[in-house]
């Protein structure tokens, strides 16, 4: 029931989205320009400027969303989110370094430099806190804000040292959907399926380790191979998702909150859901920063980060009023 209702609300985002901005259009307009072969200035706005965006906010949100629950199974951290463990930091360093030193300007040529940040990232936090009780969210939350906050210092020099890799990024780093290219959401497409496919099929193990790792191993689990594929489809998710959008943080962290919530902890029931929510939080972001600040925008990494930023303090500190 939840998935529908999630579902019909995403529908009704496609469609404000693709209404909604410095020129309003009317439903009948949307779905004029969407079914016809018109080339009026209406057909040109949806199919030309509407359309790629929410087509990538839907996109990048699913991505993130499915990634977040993944994340938060496999860490059994409440706070788990690919933002707030660097995985989409070091995505984007990867992809700065791309545009930087190696003069790449698409999707499909950068993604390989966002793989290899978002793994490196997602490798060193884990090493990090791997002295850590595995339970203990602050200690691997605070080693990936500081590898987060080391990583954008990082950006930040070579963004400041070069001013037309500065002028390519300065969109891209705030998590904005304007102005992006229609074949990037497809460019990318293979890479998240191959994600979202480990996803399904580490959630069945994913189930069972919350169980206990001995009882997971006696249903015929291994732990070592779960979490190997988890991390595979968390960095193939976010590489995808951080490639096509920018560093969105947040999404992933508020998705597995809501459908954990909706739903219960099964990792299995819970990524379809995850996908439709992820898509429907990113796209509402987007259509909330078009009507905030007219005729300008806010951009949709902002505003996730304004809903998200709440929610990570009452768990810090609803976790230091647990005995």
């Amino acid at each position: 029931m939840f998935f529908l209702v999630v579902s019909g609300i995403l529908v009704g985002l496609v469609l404000a989205s693709l209404a909604v901005g410095s020129r309003a259009l009317s439903p009948a307009d949307v779905v004029s320009a969407l079914f016809s072969d018109r080339q009026d200035a209406a057909s040109v706005i949806v199919h030309q400027l509407r359309l790629p965006r929410t087509l990538t906010a839907i996109f990048a949100g699913a991505c993130l969303g499915v990634a977040g629950v993944v994340m938060r199974a496999a860490t059994r951290n409440p706070l788990a989110d690919p933002g707030l463990l660097g995985v989409n930091a070091g995505a984007a360093l990867g992809v700065v370094v791309a545009i930087g030193f190696f003069g790449v300007a698409t999707a499909s040529g950068y993604v390989w430099f966002a793989f290899v940040g978002a793994a490196a990232a997602s490798l060193l936090v884990h090493t990090a806190a791997r002295g850590e009780r595995r339970d203990d969210t602050i200690g691997l939350v605070l080693a990936g804000v500081a590898l987060s906050a080391c990583l954008s210092a990082v950006v930040r020099i070579i963004t400041l040292a070069d001013d037309d890799t500065f002028e390519s990024f300065r969109f891209w780093a705030v998590g904005s959907f304007e102005r992006r290219d229609p074949d990037v959401a497809l460019q990318l497409l293979p890479f998240a399926v191959v994600g979202l496919l480990l996803a399904v099929v580490v959630s069945r193990g994913l189930d069972q380790l919350q169980l206990g790792a001995d009882l997971a191993r006696a249903l015929g689990v291994s732990p070592p191979l779960v979490m190997i594929g988890s991390g595979v489809a968390i960095t193939l998710l976010c590489a995808a998702a951080t490639s096509a959008a920018g560093p969105l943080a947040f999404i992933g962290l508020l998705v597995a909150h809501a459908v954990r919530g909706a739903v219960g902890g099964s990792v299995r029931t819970s990524l379809p859901l995850a996908a439709v929510t992820g898509a429907a939080l990113t796209l509402a972001s987007d259509v909330l920063g078009r009507v905030i600040a007219p005729p300008g925008e806010v951009e949709a990494g902002i505003v996730a980060a304004f809903l998200g930023a709440p929610l990570l303090l009452w768990l810090i500190l609803r976790k230091k009023r647990m005995p």
